[in-house]
Formats: C-alpha cells, sequence, structure tokens
C-alpha cells in the first residue's frame, strides 16, 4: 500500500477589506516559498482579481494559486460550508503532493470573520494601521481570538495620526495576551518576525503540538435576568 503524505497544513488569513491580506499572502510566499511546499487559495464573491494579483507578482508557480468565487457574503465560504475551499486545497494538494503548507485567504469582511477549524489549522487576522487606532480595541472574534493578529501597514502611522504603541497595546489588551504582530513589508526585522511565527506554525502542526481552536463567534452577551455567557 502506497505511503499517503501528510496532509498541507492550512492557514487562513482574514480581515476587513483592504487591510492587506493579498500583500501580506505575497510576501510570505515571496519570503517562504524557495523552503516550503506552498500554494495558495483566494477568495472573492465575483472575481478572482486577487489570485491573478499573486500569479502577476511572481512571488509562487502561478498554477499554485487557485481562485474561489463564494458569490456570498465571503465569511460563508470559509466558516458557514466550507466545501469549495476545501475542494480547492485537495486538489492542490493532490496535483502539488506533498504541500506542507496552503495559504487561504478570505475575500474581505468585518471583523466577526473566522475560519471554521475543518478548514484552517489556525488563522491570521489582519487589521491596516490606516484603519484607525481605536480598530483593535473594538474586538470581535476575528481581533479576540485569531491565532496571531497582524496590525499591518505600521509605516502609514505618521501619515493618518495614529500611534502604533497605543493601537498595539489595545490589540494585546483585547486579546488577553495572545500574540499580535506589528507589520511593515519595508521593515525588514517584522518581516523576518512573521516568517519565522508561520515557519514555527508549519512545524507545531506538523508534530501534533497545535490544534485548531473555533475561535468564534462565540462573543459574550448578558440576558435581561443578568447573566453573562458566550455560545
Amino acid at each position: 500500500m502506497p505511503d499517503i503524505p501528510p496532509r498541507a497544513v492550512r492557514l487562513g488569513v482574514a480581515g476587513p477589506v483592504g487591510t492587506g491580506k493579498t500583500s501580506l499572502i505575497a510576501l510570505l510566499c515571496r519570503e517562504l516559498a524557495a523552503h516550503l511546499a506552498m500554494a495558495v487559495v483566494t477568495n472573492d464573491i465575483y472575481t478572482d482579481e486577487d489570485a491573478r494579483m499573486l500569479r502577476a507578482a511572481g512571488v509562487i508557480a502561478a498554477d499554485r494559486v487557485v481562485a474561489v468565487q463564494t458569490g456570498a457574503c465571503p465569511h460563508t465560504a470559509i466558516r458557514d460550508d466550507v466545501t469549495a475551499n476545501l475542494l480547492a486545497v485537495e486538489e492542490l494538494e493532490q496535483r502539488f503532493a506533498p504541500l506542507e503548507l496552503v495559504l487561504v485567504e478570505s475575500g474581505g469582511d468585518n471583523l466577526t470573520a473566522t475560519f471554521s477549524p475543518a478548514l484552517a489549522d489556525a488563522q491570521i487576522f489582519v487589521l491596516d494601521t490606516a484603519g484607525g487606532g481605536d480598530v483593535a480595541r473594538k474586538g470581535g472574534p476575528g481581533i479576540e481570538r485569531a491565532d496571531l493578529l497582524v496590525v499591518n501597514k505600521t509605516d502609514l502611522a505618521p501619515h493618518v495620526g495614529v500611534d502604533v504603541a497605543a493601537m498595539l497595546a489595545d490589540a494585546a489588551a483585547a486579546r488577553a495576551g495572545a500574540p499580535v504582530h506589528g507589520l511593515s513589508r519595508d521593515d525588514t526585522e517584522s518581516v523576518t518576525a512573521l516568517v519565522e511565527w508561520v515557519r514555527t506554525l508549519v512545524a507545531r502542526v506538523r508534530s501534533g503540538a497545535h490544534e485548531p481552536v473555533d475561535p468564534g463567534p462565540m462573543a459574550p452577551h448578558a440576558h435581561v435576568d443578568g447573566t453573562v455567557h458566550a455560545h
């Protein structure tokens, strides 16, 4: 009986429109594709623009990028019914076996967007510094419970009046100490730290040391009788 290669580690990347998810994936492909066997699945409602952008960037072989057109709100295809994405991931795993890492990009969504653990072993949630310094403290399942929160485009802070240190502190408070990472693609140190986080994650998943956790939506809420809990 032939050996069955271990399935790829599946890392979801979510966040609102314009936060830089595709650019972050391009950065990871540029830094890691020579060292890890990788592929990418993008999600858009009606287009394949993100996939075309990645192919054009030349950071990964064009045939290793597959576009899923959701036809509905992006979160439905990464959480409610992940069939289209699972089929895309499994097709890539069959064509390019053995794959080590598949990046799955959500279409731009809101602060509640999270991946089903049936699709992603872990997930990164991306915020944009230019989106406002108060965004991180607003919370939500993606901000609070993703495996890593990335505050992207920190180099833009002086141009939009955002205090990056305060934004990162707010994010850390919202996440109760879970990892937060400030990123600028022009800052070598921040890029290296992100790449190392992904390398470590891949190693942990492949060794069985990491277990996917469902990040939500499980927002705490109160009832008229005063009880507070989360579903």
